[in-house]
C-alpha cells in the first residue's frame, strides 16, 4: 500500500456523500512512522486504538432516521490506521442509506473497517435506549501538571527523560492534561490527557512533564504520538513494565484513544473524560 497522509482527504475540500460509500476509507500503513522510531520486527508493545463515534445515523426501511454511538476497537498490530477525516466521511455516507436493522449496519461496519485497518476490529453499538449507560471518568494517577516548570522547548526531546536507576524500583501512575500535538497534514491542534503507568526506576517527574509539553508543536497522528512516548520512555528510563494511554478530544464526532503496553495490566476502561 502506497497511501500517505498527504494523499488523504485532510486539508482538502470534500463533498459529503450521504449514500453508503465504503471506498471513502483511507488506510495509511503504520510501519512508515514506526520505521522512524526504529521499530522493526517484533513490537515492544501490544495494545489497541479505541475509537468512539458519536454521530452515526442511518435510515430504517421506512425512511425514519436512526442514531447510535459506536465504539470501534482496533488492534495495535493491525497493518494500517485509517485517516480520521476519511472515517468521518465514510460514516456520513450512511446518513441517507436505508438499512433493515442496526445488525445490518454492524455487518457493514465490521467488513469495511476490517478491510481498512487490515485486521478484524471489535465494534459495539449503543442505541438511544441505552444512552444512559455511557459513563464518564478521569484517568487515575498523580497529576504532573501540579509542577511549576519553565518551558522553552515545544518539540519532543527524549533527553529530558531520566530515571533513578540506582534506587529501588517503584510503581506509579502519572497523568497530564497538557498533551497537545498537531495534525500531521493540516497542523490543526489535537488535545489529550495521557496516563503513564510503569514499574521500574522512578522517573523524574519534571523532565517527564517537560517532555510531554514538548509535543505542543509536533505534527503526528494520535496513534503515532503515543507510540513515540512509549518508545522514548522505554529507551530512556528502562522500566520493566510500561503502559501509555491517551484520551484525545473528539473532532468531527470522533475521538481516538490509543493504548500501548508491554505487560498484562488489563485494557483500560473506555471512560469519556470531561474534555471529551
Amino acid at each position: 500500500m502506497t497511501n500517505t497522509a498527504d494523499l488523504s482527504p485532510l486539508g482538502k475540500t470534500s463533498a459529503y456523500q450521504t449514500q453508503y460509500a465504503p471506498d471513502l476509507l483511507f488506510p495509511i500503513p503504520r510501519q512508515g512512522k514506526r520505521d522512524e522510531l526504529q521499530l522493526t520486527g517484533t513490537l515492544p508493545f501490544f495494545g489497541v486504538d479505541i475509537w468512539n463515534a458519536y454521530e452515526i445515523s442511518w435510515l430504517n426501511m421506512r425512511g425514519k432516521p436512526q442514531v447510535a454511538i459506536a465504539t470501534i476497537t482496533v488492534p495495535a498490530d493491525s497493518p494500517n490506521i485509517v485517516e480520521s477525516k476519511s472515517f468521518k466521511l465514510y460514516l456520513n455516507s450512511f446518513n441517507q442509506t436505508r438499512l433493515s436493522s442496526s445488525d445490518a449496519l454492524l455487518a457493514l461496519l465490521h467488513e469495511d473497517l476490517a478491510g481498512g485497518f487490515g485486521a478484524p476490529v471489535h465494534i459495539t453499538l449503543i442505541e438511544p435506549h441505552a444512552f444512559n449507560t455511557v459513563k464518564m471518568g478521569e484517568l487515575d494517577g498523580l497529576l504532573l501538571d501540579r509542577l511549576d516548570v519553565e518551558i522553552n522547548q515545544y518539540s519532543p526531546s527524549p533527553a529530558l527523560l531520566t530515571a533513578a536507576r540506582d534506587e529501588a524500583p517503584v510503581e506509579e501512575k502519572l497523568v497530564s492534561h497538557l498533551l497537545k500535538s498537531n495534525c500531521l497534514v493540516t497542523g490543526q491542534p489535537d488535545w489529550a490527557s495521557v496516563q503513564i503507568h510503569y514499574v521500574g526506576p522512578q522517573i523524574e517527574q519534571e523532565g517527564l512533564l517537560k517532555y510531554l509539553i514538548g509535543f505542543r508543536e509536533h505534527n503526528e497522528f494520535h496513534e503515532q504520538c503515543v507510540e513515540r512516548i512509549f518508545t522514548d520512555i522505554l529507551r530512556q528510563c528502562a522500566p520493566q513494565k510500561l503502559a501509555v494511554y491517551a484520551r484525545y478530544t473528539r473532532r468531527g464526532g470522533l475521538d481516538i484513544n490509543p493504548w500501548r503496553s508491554n505487560f498484562s495490566s488489563g485494557r483500560p476502561p473506555n471512560l469519556r473524560t470531561a474534555r471529551q
